[in-house]
């Protein structure tokens, strides 16, 4: 793994990958710190994890709420990107969702804000996002399938499965969250992140 660079010494002209590398290196590292340690773990645990230093992190995100919603939007346009993909099934695609969904805490909460008050600014991102990730699952969902029926049923689905996908491991998360789907009676393709 390639071990990212301090945003203050790129070499030639390397300036903007080097701050590509480490802004996707601090989403990663903030999604598998929060999947650890919850939405209030130190952002200096996020730096580390990621090996830069603070000041790199705000020079990317100046707040603790922009670092979570950087991590959302990966996880929509990962999801978005496996929807749209040819090759994809709604299998791969809820395979997908649901690695999400056991890696990323602060994806969870996104799952549960669709329908709800849009009285606060966030409470609208959330359930923007949330229309996001409904609209690419259902743009590859068969006519037939279990979830197709009634409008609410693939997010309700959805929100069942990400409320149960709970514990101390990823793996437990996992465990919980394929049982739920076989519960549910829907096939999910392999759990893991979407790679082009």
């Amino acid at each position: 793994m390639t071990r990212p660079l301090s945003d203050e010494q790129p070499s030639g002209n390397q300036g903007r990958k080097v701050a590509a590398r480490n802004r996707a290196a601090l989403i990663a590292a903030a999604r598998e710190i929060y999947a650890e340690h919850g939405l209030d773990a130190p952002l200096s645990a996020i730096a580390r994890r990621a090996g830069v230093g603070q000041g790199v992190l705000y020079r990317h995100f100046p707040d603790r709420a922009a670092i979570g919603t950087a991590v959302l939007e990966e996880n929509v346009r990962q999801i978005e990107k496996v929807a749209a993909a040819d090759a994809s099934d709604i299998v791969r695609i809820l395979g997908v969702l649901t690695w999400h969904v056991t890696e990323s805490t602060a994806f969870l909460g996104i799952l549960h804000a669709h329908g709800a008050s849009s009285r606060s600014g966030a409470l609208a991102y959330a359930a923007a996002l949330s229309k996001r990730v409904e609209q690419a699952v259902r743009a590859r969902m068969p006519g037939g399938h279990r979830l197709a029926g009634h409008p609410d049923d693939l997010m309700i689905a959805i929100a069942m499965v990400s409320g149960a996908a709970t514990g101390p491991t990823r793996e437990h998360r996992e465990h919980r969250a394929r049982r739920a789907w076989r519960l549910l009676g829907v096939e999910v393709g392999p759990v893991r992140p979407y790679e082009e």
